[in-house]
């Protein structure tokens, strides 16, 4: 079993940064992949960035270069460092993490709002 919540959102303005933290409990976070996803009012539930065990990093296109992923397992926790953000990045943004297959744990969410 995995628990995830994650901290760090807010209010932003477009330009500006913010960090995402997801503090996890559980001892197989180290051999999981973790992933950032996001949805916006209205709209589905979109992927944003996943960081593999071995810190392998991929990323939307709508984040490329702005965005960036990382993990501490020592302290069992992964970031999502935002920059250059934009009126288009405000969703609720998610952890979830992925022991196998699929990504089966997931926090409750933090709001992300930037404003322009």
């Amino acid at each position: 079993q995995v628990q995830l919540v994650e901290s760090g959102g807010g209010l932003a303005q477009a330009g500006g940064s913010l960090r995402l933290s997801c503090a996890a409990s559980g001892r197989s976070f180290s051999r999981s992949d973790m992933g950032w996803f996001r949805q916006a009012p209205g709209k589905e539930r979109e992927f944003v960035a996943v960081i593999n065990w071995s810190g392998y990093r991929t990323y939307a296109d709508s984040v490329k270069g702005r965005f960036t992923i990382s993990r501490d397992n020592a302290k069992n926790t992964v970031y999502l460092q935002m920059n250059s953000l934009k009126t288009d990045d405000t969703a609720v943004y998610y952890c979830a993490a992925r022991p196998r297959n699929n990504f089966d744990y997931w926090g409750q969410g933090t709001q992300v709002t930037v404003s322009s």
